[in-house]
Parts: C-alpha cells; sequence; structure tokens
C-alpha cells in the first residue's frame, strides 16, 4: 500500500476504481454519497467488456487482463468512505455478479492501489450486450471526467441490445 493509500486507512475511506457505469458521479453518489473523485485514472494491461451477465439479462463492463500491446481500460479513482462499502458491494452484486479485485492504476500523480469490481467466470457471456441506458451511464462517465477521446469513440461504437 503506498504512502497516499494509508493515509485513505486513517481517514476512514478506501479507494476504488471505477469503469463502468459507476464513473457517472451522479450515478455512483447515489449509491455512495461520500464519493469524491480524485480524477481519471488507466488501468494498464487490461481490456474493457461488456460480457458480464447483469441481473437483467444484459451486458455489463468487466474488465480482462490483456497482453494486447496498449491494452488499456481507464476510468475514474473515487475515494469512499468505508461505511458505505457493504451497500456498493450489495449493488454489484459481491460474491454473486462480480468479484472484488485489487489492482494498482496510473494516476495523474502515480500508482495507488484501489479496489474494483471483476466478473466472476461464472457470469461471463461473449454474446451479450448492453441495454442503451446502462451504455449511457458509461458514456457519461467517460465524458464527464474527460477521458481520452480515442476511448470515449470506443464506448461509443458498442452495440447494444
Amino acid at each position: 500500500m503506498g504512502e497516499q493509500d494509508q493515509s485513505t486507512a486513517t481517514k476512514g475511506t478506501y479507494l476504488y476504481f471505477a469503469y463502468g457505469s459507476n464513473m457517472s458521479s451522479e450515478r455512483l453518489r447515489g449509491r455512495t454519497p461520500s464519493a469524491i473523485s480524485l480524477g481519471r485514472a488507466r488501468l494498464p494491461e487490461y481490456t474493457l467488456r461488456w460480457h458480464k451477465l447483469g441481473r437483467d439479462g444484459s451486458g455489463k463492463c468487466d474488465i480482462e487482463p490483456s497482453d494486447a500491446p496498449g491494452a488499456t481500460v481507464w476510468g475514474v479513482l473515487y475515494e469512499i468512505n468505508r461505511a458505505e462499502k457493504d451497500g456498493l458491494d450489495a449493488v454489484e452484486g459481491l460474491g454473486v455478479g462480480y468479484e472484488e479485485h485489487t489492482v494498482q492504476v496510473e494516476t495523474g500523480t502515480g500508482v495507488r492501489e484501489a479496489v474494483t469490481y471483476k466478473a466472476r467466470p461464472d457470469k461471463i457471456d461473449a454474446e451479450l450486450r448492453p441495454l442503451a441506458w446502462y451504455k449511457a451511464h458509461v458514456l457519461n462517465g467517460a465524458t464527464e471526467h474527460g477521458l481520452p477521446d480515442e476511448y470515449v469513440a470506443r464506448i461509443t461504437a458498442v452495440a447494444v441490445g
């Protein structure tokens, strides 16, 4: 754990890397009111997928390791009060749809350790497509936080179901 990350522990907060619909500040604050954006972050050697089976039968975002040159998942690093973690875990389906995953993300101020959610292997279906409302949350978060234009264009190009 880096020095800055230790300070979050003393403040009773944790770092969360949002890469899907939770990039949207409005959506995440509806789930965790204390969430403060620390800015955009990137997760190298991963790729964004839309293959996680949602409760509504549609595709939700997931991260998948990748050795493709330049593979990166962009997202937003948030600081959240630890008291709100159980609520976010429940909304995200921790243990049912997603598993908690610790990642090292790159920010404008250095590498930070954060938690995120990764789809359980039994909840992955490559044929899934996101619904338009879900993709809109992802796109809103990406533009709100100024993710790279090329990355936003890739999100925009995702087919909906």
